[in-house]
């Protein structure tokens, strides 16, 4: 049963997913009148032809008027835009792709890169962290594809100024396999316990926090599949537990649409749009896309806390708390102590193999403590858990 308290919903769990009241939403048509600078409206995608509006771009009140037309299509209609020829020159793109390819080679060598969120070891090729390594790289090309206006503005609509750009390459082979449908960072990288777990309020700041996007690297037919997306599924206040639920797997299957992308388009999209990677149907496409996840600058703590000497220092203090202090209270201060969110991350050291989210500080601490462990016990998986972070 859904909980109410003075007429609002303040927790979601498994029951407040109800597959009428998603339809509601996801059965929307988008209005021309919504998107009047788009070129066309496909799928109820409404695409922008980045060749005829680049140029605007440098009029501050123009570009606050796209800016403002995107951010109302990401919260309150579609979820999602596509921006044709976001590269005007797209030997930029191809470029990117050679040290992208290059860059899976070397890591091929030495047996890197093989945690995947979705997909089976081998089935993709993954490049955690491209945004790094193809500055240091090849920083010419890195600041010839990343100096771009077009992409700029779409982070800039959804997040405001200084925002924090990371970026994973994702390629898949011919024969890759679809993924299941999802909803992306924060919430969606946890299970539909833990997020049940989160006041109903946050279910709908977690998507602010966040966009999505994905640079084509390569001519995308379907047949190729370009991501699978569910128009105004954000808009579907449960989301981030019902899409675990079958029912809604299978109703995303049934109406699910795709678009074809040309090498050098983007799309961006809310974070709680319904969404997969599609299956690689042709003989010989190699799917490439760089896959953006931008973050609000807001996502940080007010100071700099060293968590890791604190729990080191107090962890004789946890021992010792036990007899006198109750489990509710011991685990707030592990809460208060140890860091409990997994990201950032090395995802190369430290991939999210088995779920979606590593281990943090804080599971180590609980189970340190559930196991009584030694002082050096402790210190060495805490050690272990740096070098995987940080390597």
């Amino acid at each position: 049963m859904v909980e109410r308290t003075l007429g609002y919903i303040p927790y979601f769990n498994t029951e407040s997913c109800d597959l009428d009241e998603f339809k509601v939403p996801t059965s929307s048509s988008l209005s021309p009148d919504d998107v009047p600078r788009a070129a066309q409206i496909v799928k109820n995608v409404p695409i922008y032809d980045m060749a005829a509006l680049r140029g605007d771009l440098d009029d501050p009140a123009w570009r606050r008027a796209l800016m403002a037309e995107w951010a109302h299509v990401l919260r309150h209609t579609a979820g999602v835009i596509a921006l044709k020829s976001a590269y005007a020159d797209t030997s930029v793109i191809d470029r990117a792709t050679q040290v992208f390819n290059d860059i899976i080679a070397q890591e091929r060598e030495i047996g890197a890169g093989q945690g995947d969120h979705f997909a089976a070891a081998g089935a993709n090729d993954r490049v955690w962290n491209s945004l790094q390594k193809h500055c240091l790289h090849d920083p010419e090309n890195y600041v010839a594809y990343f100096g771009n206006v077009s992409i700029a503005a779409a982070c800039e609509a959804w997040l405001g100024p200084h925002y924090q750009m990371t970026a994973q390459v994702n390629q898949v082979r011919p024969g890759g396999k679809a993924q299941q449908p999802h909803r992306d960072y924060h919430l969606g990288f946890q299970t539909a316990d833990v997020a049940a777990q989160f006041p109903a309020h946050a279910h709908e700041l977690t998507a602010a926090l966040t966009l999505q996007g994905a640079i084509a690297h390569v001519d995308m037919p379907v047949e190729s599949g370009p991501t699978k997306l569910l128009p105004f599924s954000q808009l579907y206040d449960a989301g981030y537990l019902a899409f675990h639920d079958p029912k809604f797997a299978n109703y995303f299957e049934q109406n699910y649409v795709q678009i074809p992308l040309n090498k050098g388009d983007a799309v961006f999209f809310n974070p709680a749009l319904f969404h997969a990677g599609g299956s690689n149907h042709s003989s010989d496409i190699d799917r490439m896309v760089n896959l953006l996840q931008i973050s609000s600058a807001f996502g940080r703590a007010m100071e700099a806390v060293d968590r890791d000497a604190m729990v080191r220092h107090a962890y004789g203090a946890f021992l010792a708390a036990h007899g006198h202090m109750s489990a509710g209270d011991i685990a707030a201060a592990v809460a208060a102590t140890a860091e409990g969110y997994s990201f950032p991350t090395n995802l190369d050291t430290d991939p999210p193999i088995g779920g979606n989210a590593p281990q943090t500080q804080a599971d180590i601490l609980r189970h340190a403590l559930s196991e009584r462990w030694t002082q050096d016990q402790l210190n060495v998986s805490l050690d272990a858990l740096i070098l995987r972070q940080r390597a």
